[in-house]
This record gives structure tokens, sequence and C-alpha cells, in this order.
């Protein structure tokens, strides 16, 4: 049985909590709506929520054409997260809308429901107000990853993940395009719709 040491030797970049929704309309299809929030209680940024939210993932354009933003209450958190961390996401790798997805101010979060049957994140920022349900959930597993599998590749990634087999979405009023369709993560079938609690990034 090996050994694990009790106190980690690396960094920790950021810890807290990193719910998201990536939908198709097929499964063979392209993502046609992208969701990653963030909850962060601690980073070299200091915390903050960041919801970036793209409604057309391979449109180089923001408001008023298209609804990708990034709604925010700690802007350089979020460009932050956007750059080191969102950009490297498997959905969200040479998605176009991440560079023109304007930021705006965040004036409300809220979080209700728990892991046992639905969870609720509720955004308001300047022109957008997200309601996002996650449904259907399972079993909570807890995922540990190497640098060499985790996104980025340079950081050990924990945390404990709930999968959804579906959501309840919608954004100023409509619903969000698409749902979630079974995907293989870390070697177990999992969804594209999850919960992800005590998330922490530990540079190696």
């Amino acid at each position: 049985m090996t050994t694990r040491a009790p106190i980690h030797p690396g960094t920790v970049d950021w810890s807290g909590e990193n719910p998201g929704m990536y939908l198709k309309e097929e499964a063979d299809g392209p993502f046609v709506t992208l969701v990653s929030f963030f909850r962060v209680v601690l980073s070299p940024h200091g915390r903050g929520h960041a919801l970036v939210l793209l409604e057309a993932p391979m449109l180089d354009r923001s408001l008023p054409e298209a609804l990708n933003v990034c709604v925010t209450d700690n802007e350089p958190l979020a460009r932050w997260l956007v750059q080191g961390f969102v950009a490297h996401f498997g959905a969200f790798r040479g998605v176009t809308a991440l560079e023109a997805m304007a930021y705006r101010p965040l004036q409300g979060v809220a979080t209700s429901g728990d892991q046992r049957a639905s969870y609720v994140e509720w955004v308001k920022g300047d022109g957008v107000e997200a309601t996002l349900a996650w449904e259907g959930l399972g079993e909570p597993f807890l995922v540990a990853l190497p640098p060499e599998k985790s996104a980025t590749g340079r950081h050990e990634m924990w945390s404990l993940f709930v999968e959804a087999e579906r959501v309840n979405a919608r954004v100023n009023g409509r619903p969000l395009r698409g749902r979630p369709f079974p995907r293989d993560f870390a070697g177990r079938r999992s969804s594209t719709a999850f919960l992800a609690f005590s998330e922490t990034w530990v540079r190696a």
C-alpha cells in the first residue's frame, strides 16, 4: 500500500466549486451551450464568483449579437481563471467565444437545493439573469488527477463530482439550448452536466 504524505508539497492555485453544463443537441454534434460556474474561496486574486456562459461558443462576438459573457464580482480572478484553466478544459479548447466574451459585473448570486435531488445556482449580472438547475443527480465520486491527466497539464486536480442526467437551465427567461450527454471522464461513464465541489488545483 502506497503511503501518501499528509502535507502536499505543491502550491494551491485555487480552491472552491466549479459546476458545469456542456450541452449538445445531438450526441455526435458540437456543443451548443457551455456553462462553467466558479465559486472560489482561495486564489492569488482572492475570493470571488464567475459565471462563464457561452450561447454561441464558436462565434467571436459577445453582446448584443450573442450572449457570450462572464458575470463576475472579481474580474481579475475571472480573467485569470479563463486564461489559465477554462481555456484548457476539453469542451472549451479552441472555442473562439472565450476571447470575445464581455465581462459583466455580478449583482447577485444564490444557491439552493442539495446534491441528493436538484441543485440550483442563480446568477444575476448586468443584462444577464441565469437560473441553472442540475437534476437527476448520481452518487458522488472523488477524482484525483495527476498533472499529465489534468486539463492544464501543470496541476494535480482534486474534486468531488456529482453527475446530472438532465438540466433545467434558463437565461433571461428562456431555456438554454441543448442537453447533457454521457461522456467518459477519468475512466468512468459520466455526464457533460455535473457538480464539482471542493475542487482544488495544486501546481506540481
